[in-house]
């Protein structure tokens, strides 16, 4: 059972497995039809596509929610379904962005109870330059039924995160480039800075010049480092949209730390009370 990362070769190992659900989540913020199109031409042997505008997100309430909303359970259910999950399948994710989105529906499994997912080290482009199976061809899903069971512990909310903004048990991650946590070169969300208190955790820091994830070792040492001293239970992650922060979790898990909190709103929605405080700099 894989349940954090898995190797090309492995995954190349088990095309044709019919327990096996493949699952391409390329996606480009600027570019809508980005991830569909690149599908189309070319993508994993019999792997599906997930939008994560329309799969991996609920539709945005201006004002209120952030950019990328959770999806209510109940549809995600019917599209995991659909995919043809169930507790016998083992499913595997894989974007271009060395994880950056896969991560996202590798969270939403797990959120639902489903451990049997990892997100595939190095993605597509690794993939390629390993030059293993790819076509065109569009894979007929066979529905199975999904039976969630959900998560609650693995989430929390804006109102959570206020009660524990001054509390020096927990510790707030947050997976965004080092600038935009400073409120510099803020060029998405309508107001630049970070939740107070919080912590820089690039996402990107997580893999090598290759897009492979870091060492199990090196990664208990860089969230060992960040956490400093907190116990890795009250490990908060957020980022722009709640879907980087996944990686962190992703990762932080794969380096045995267990399983980190995911503020889902994540700064898009935060900023969307003006009664939650920022901050800016480092």
């Amino acid at each position: 059972m894989h349940t954090t990362i898995i190797s090309a070769d492995q995954l190349s190992h088990n095309l044709q497995h019919p327990d096996w659900v493949i699952i391409d989540c390329r996606y480009s913020l600027q570019d809508p039809e980005y991830g569909q199109n690149q599908y189309s031409q070319s993508h994993i042997p019999n792997a599906v596509f997930a939008n994560m505008n329309t799969d991996l997100s609920a539709s945005v309430i201006a004002g209120k929610t952030g950019r990328h909303p959770l999806p209510e359970i109940d549809a995600l259910v019917q599209t995991f379904s659909k995919w043809g999950i169930d507790k016998t399948t083992q499913v595997v994710v894989y974007d271009d962005t060395i994880g950056a989105f896969a991560a996202r529906l590798w969270w939403l499994l797990r959120w639902l109870g489903h451990e049997q997912t990892a997100v595939l080290d190095g993605g597509w482009k690794h993939w390629l330059q390993k030059s293993l199976a790819v076509n065109q061809e569009i894979r007929t899903s066979h529905f199975r039924n999904f039976v969630p069971s959900l998560c609650p512990e693995l989430l929390i909310n804006a109102d959570d995160v206020l009660t524990i903004l001054d509390n020096p048990d927990f510790c707030i991650l947050d997976a965004r480039t080092e600038d935009r946590f400073r409120g510099e070169n803020e060029t998405i969300d309508s107001i630049g800075g970070h939740i107070p208190n919080a912590v820089p955790a690039p996402f990107m820091q997580n893999t090598d010049s290759n897009g492979l994830f870091l060492s199990r070792e090196q990664l208990k040492n860089r969230f060992q480092m960040l956490l400093a001293g907190v116990d890795p239970a009250n490990a908060v992650f957020y980022c722009g949209s709640g879907v980087t922060a996944c990686h962190n979790i992703l990762a932080f898990k794969y380096a045995g730390w267990g399983e980190g909190k995911l503020y889902a709103g994540s700064w898009s929605e935060w900023i969307t009370d003006s009664n939650r405080p920022i901050a800016t700099g480092s």
